[in-house]
């Protein structure tokens, strides 16, 4: 087959390329994920809430319900009271045969019959036909999104819908391990994933988890067991799948960190890596196995994260022989494939089904040795994928909704032209998604099952950022390839939001450019407030290399008689006409959430971290103008000393050193009502409570950004790095100097760049100098 001849087989096999606006689109009607058939009549009718109600074959209590009564009540403010006299009937019916499946991907067409649904929309009759309460859950979903408000008044087309899913598993990753959501917070986000059709929610908890077998690990604040349950309970009843997620053998510094476990290492000095030859490693992580299955009764899955193991098979020293074992077996992949047979091998016996990572250093060669039984969370290219198939492993298609950006994901990445440093190639995350879950090779050569979209909380972020890739990254795995992913998000904030909020398009295309600048404009360097790295995926750093910190050039101090020929302003003008245009667009950002907050009718703390992180965003901005202010200042009290004009020089360089000031309130003033806007969802970041303590010891190998403090401070991490204290202290020290030699008062209160008190100050109304 010719390459030509090749793309042309890929491209007829793959989803038809969605409509430049869908027929519900083009009607005002906002879905998500997109039915895969809608036929629309012309006309629509008006609903209210007291139409009569039937059920055939429908509990009284089953969740459809539910969220059916919520959905009216939240939305619409509305109550669903149907009465013998309604103007119409509603009828929900789950009976065999109620709804068929068309063309899908997942093989397994029973499983996504469960998941499918029927919607007639007549003027005085509204049928939701499924064939299980999976597929009725999701009809009363897509009809709950139809309704639209008009005129004080709520109508639905005349229509009718088929709908299944493309792929039977669409799952979210929700990453817990650096901090802790509440109960109520997690059960919401399940609520939340189940209404876009989400039915994996792959939870991450790491030390947040009341380890009966391992209670060293346990942090401050911990989920209980019961609590875990009650959580697995809550998302089965909206047909949800709570899947415990464990890494291993790597990502496990929250284990190895710790003394009792540091004989476990690969590596002594390394507490990234899991010594796979080791029999008490097993034995650990088979009771930590134990303890989630425990917690997670009538759940079907568990991520067993064989996430980056760089260094498997390598050791070789007195604790690990691991190299020995992989030379006897044939290769490091296949010492990774006897590790999972112990490992996997644990859950699939208590019936579970084993999602891993089947990437580096598994070669080609390597994937007939695994257990058969196994479920590859990632798709990997021609090369892997059709051995993957042929060996019984069925695949997910991996995508991400953030991957190292700070604050909030790329969403709408910034052009080259607002940009100081072109570093790797911006992420499109919606677009992206689209396109990989759509059009990947995985869908001619793999057996695909799913999809998951990651998000890592490990860089800081609040999960709150996530939903708008979350819920894109679903409606490509329930309809690949339509609608087109600008109608996909679109559809996204009225649905999320509600239908009063406006202008959340460019919401989200601010928030996207005040994090990437926010980044962006600081520099790189190598740290020296954090430890070494160990080593990466090249492999083991001999020795080890320096870590990487943000920093920002400072203007240097000016001498004893205040002189001063630094030009800091003229040095950083880019930097600084950047910083004025994205000012601009924060006061507008912060006008369009401060609009919009109470014109949602749901999800509005939503918008509170929006606005935390703006404010976040806006103090960079106000820092940046602060130091070319004081750059100003210290060059004009340098041309005053010159001139002999002594009071007019010791004033600017007070005025300097009280913009130090300011640029210390507006820090700690935002970083204050971040920290309390985040833990009305949040447990407090703490390094005691409950009677236990957080060990605060670094991954030798991953940079988890939350864990550089064992608190909220991390999020003003490169700042207080920042010798901004010594510098502002040097420049009272010159005026001093100066003021002395003139006999002009001292100014004697030293700044403290780490106070982070959230107090405005201002010390020169103490000084006179007349």
């Amino acid at each position: 087959m010719t390459p030509n001849t090749l793309v042309l087989v890929l491209f007829l096999s793959l989803p038809v390329m969605a409509d430049t606006v869908s027929p519900l689109l083009a009607r005002g009607y906002t879905v998500t994920p997109q039915p895969q058939v809608a036929k629309l009549s012309a006309g629509e009718f008006v609903f209210s809430p007291d139409w009569k109600l039937e059920l055939q074959g429908v509990s009284p209590a089953d969740a459809a319900l539910e969220m059916l009564r919520q959905e009216f009540a939240e939305r619409f403010h509305r109550t669903l009271s149907p009465s013998s006299s309604g103007a119409g009937v509603l009828r929900l019916v789950i009976a065999p045969g109620s709804a068929s499946v068309g063309k899908a991907q997942d093989r397994e067409r029973d499983v996504l019959a469960r998941q499918a649904y029927k919607l007639d929309l007549g003027s005085n009759r509204i049928v939701i036909s499924a064939n299980a309460p999976a597929g009725l859950y999701y009809g009363v979903a897509t009809l709950a999104q139809l309704l639209k408000p008009r005129d004080g008044r709520l109508v639905y087309p005349e229509a009718r819908i088929e709908d299944w899913p493309d792929l039977q598993l669409r799952q979210i990753y929700w990453d817990d391990a650096h901090h802790l959501d509440r109960l109520d917070t997690l059960k919401q986000a399940i609520r939340t994933a189940a209404f876009f059709k989400i039915n994996g929610f792959a939870l991450k908890l790491e030390g947040h988890f009341q380890f009966k077998s391992a209670p060293a690990l346990v942090e401050p604040y911990a989920m209980t067991p019961a609590e875990y349950q009650e959580l697995t309970d809550y998302a089965l009843r909206r047909h949800v799948q709570l899947i415990p997620f464990l890494d291993g053998p790597a990502h496990i510094a929250f284990i190895l960190k710790h003394p009792e476990y540091a004989k476990l290492r690969a590596y002594p000095d390394s507490n990234y890596e899991l010594c796979v030859t080791n029999p008490d490693s097993y034995k650990l992580l088979h009771g930590m196995y134990q303890d989630l299955l425990d917690a997670n009764k009538g759940g079907k899955y568990f991520y067993l994260s064989t996430d980056e193991p760089y260094y498997i098979g390598m050791a070789d020293n007195a604790q690990c022989r691991e190299a020995a074992r992989a030379k006897e077996l044939g290769g490091v992949g296949k010492l990774l494939a006897e590790f999972l047979h112990k490992a996997a091998g644990y859950l699939h016996d208590r019936g579970r089904t084993v999602i891993f990572w089947g990437e580096y250093p598994l070669k080609p060669g390597d994937l007939a040795s695994l257990p058969p039984y196994l479920v590859n969370g990632e798709v990997y290219g021609p090369e892997f994928d059709p051995l993957f198939r042929k060996h019984g492993i069925r695949e997910m298609i991996y995508t991400s909704t953030q991957g190292e950006e700070r604050q909030f994901p790329q969403y709408y990445p910034l052009p080259p032209s607002r940009r100081l440093h072109q570093d790797r190639p911006p992420a499109r995350r919606v677009f992206d998604t689209f396109q990989k879950i759509a059009y990947d090779t995985a869908r001619r050569d793999a057996d695909l099952m799913g999809m998951i979209s990651a998000a890592w909380a490990d860089a800081g972020l609040h999960p709150e950022t996530f939903w708008l890739g979350y819920a894109s990254a679903a409606a490509s795995g329930w309809h690949p390839g339509s609608p087109d992913p600008g109608e996909t998000m679109a559809a996204f904030y009225p649905l999320y939001y509600g239908a009063r909020v406006y202008n959340m398009d460019r919401v989200y295309q601010l928030m996207s450019g005040q994090a990437q600048f926010w980044w962006d404009s600081w520099e790189v360097g190598s740290s020296k407030a954090r430890k070494p790295i160990w080593g990466n995926s090249e492999g083991i750093f001999q020795p080890p290399h320096a870590a990487r910190d943000q920093s920002i050039p400072l203007p240097p101090a000016p001498s004893p008689d205040l002189g001063y020929t630094n030009d800091w302003t003229k040095d950083n003008a880019k930097r600084l006409q950047l910083a004025a245009g994205f000012l601009v667009e924060n006061d507008e950002l912060l006008g369009l959430l401060h609009a919009n907050l109470p014109l949602a009718d749901r999800n509005g703390y939503n918008l509170e971290v929006f606005l935390s992180i703006a404010r976040l965003d806006r103090h960079n901005l106000e820092m940046l103008r602060g130091i070319a202010r004081m750059d100003g200042l210290l060059r004009g009290a340098s041309h005053a000393a010159e001139g002999t004009r002594a009071r007019e020089a010791v004033r600017l360089a007070d005025q300097a050193i009280e913009q130090a000031y300011e640029i210390r309130y507006s820090r700690n003033k935002a970083l204050a009502d971040t920290t309390a806007t985040w833990y009305k969802s949040w447990f407090p970041r703490v390094a005691e409570a409950n009677g236990r303590r957080f060990l605060h010891e670094l991954d030798d190998v991953k940079d988890h950004v939350p864990d550089r403090t064992a608190d909220m401070t991390y999020l003003v991490y490169r700042e207080l790095l920042l010798p901004f204290g010594e510098w502002t202290e040097q420049i009272r020290a010159a005026r001093n100097s100066y003021a002395a030699t003139h006999g002009l008062p001292a100014r004697n209160e030293r700044f403290d760049w780490k106070d982070l008190a959230p107090v405005h100050h201002s010390a020169t109304a103490e000084i006179s100098l007349e």
